[in-house]
């Protein structure tokens, strides 16, 4: 498994590094099948330089954008985006704790853009970011599949077993492929 040590993490962003960034496929995807209606609010997990919760702002959410990584979060605020209206930039770990300053009144949208394969309690924390989705809402995982993974970077990626696990019990799953990526929708009955 990738290692999720917070000292990794701020020295791979302090670094100037980053991961895959978001494809036009993951972009339209997103757009399709979780559009945003009024007032609604996304969450976006491991949200790193902001890429993904910026898009989310662009297609009408409020974004809350939670990293464990500070380095990552001082360089998505110096690119711009905390001055963007309706983004948030908050400082957590979501497998220890969920943030006091997640929004109470729950989210529309959840998103985890690669990062699910790193978690360490995968069902734990799915567990608690599900019970922040609204009815009707949705959690979306952006994953590396292992198929298409090198051996030595499998800790990145999931296999078909371990994208069978995540996705039972929910009411509804659509499963893409974003170019080499899986994108899970995944939604519960409402109520």
């Amino acid at each position: 498994m990738a290692s999720t040590s917070r000292t990794v993490w701020d020295e791979h962003y302090a670094a100037g590094r980053d991961f895959r960034g978001l494809t036009a496929s993951e972009r339209d995807l997103l757009a399709e099948h979780v559009p945003p209606g009024s007032g609604s609010r996304a969450l976006d997990v491991g949200c790193g330089t902001g890429e993904l919760a910026l898009h989310l702002a662009e297609l009408g959410y409020a974004v809350d954008g939670v990293d464990f990584a500070e380095s990552a979060l001082e360089r998505a605020r110096a690119r711009g985006h905390a001055a963007f209206e309706g983004v948030r930039w908050l400082y957590g770990d979501v497998e220890r704790e969920v943030p006091a300053e997640l929004d109470e009144s729950g989210y529309d949208l959840v998103t985890l853009r690669l990062v699910v394969a790193v978690l360490r309690d995968r069902s734990r924390v799915l567990r608690r970011l599900t019970a922040r989705l609204r009815p009707a809402g949705a959690l979306v995982v952006i994953t590396p599949l292992a198929v298409n993974t090198p051996e030595e970077r499998r800790g990145i990626a999931l296999d078909e077993d371990e994208i069978g696990a995540l996705v039972e019990g929910w009411a509804s799953v659509d499963r893409f492929d974003a170019e080499g990526l899986a994108v899970l929708v995944l939604r519960r009955p409402p109520g």
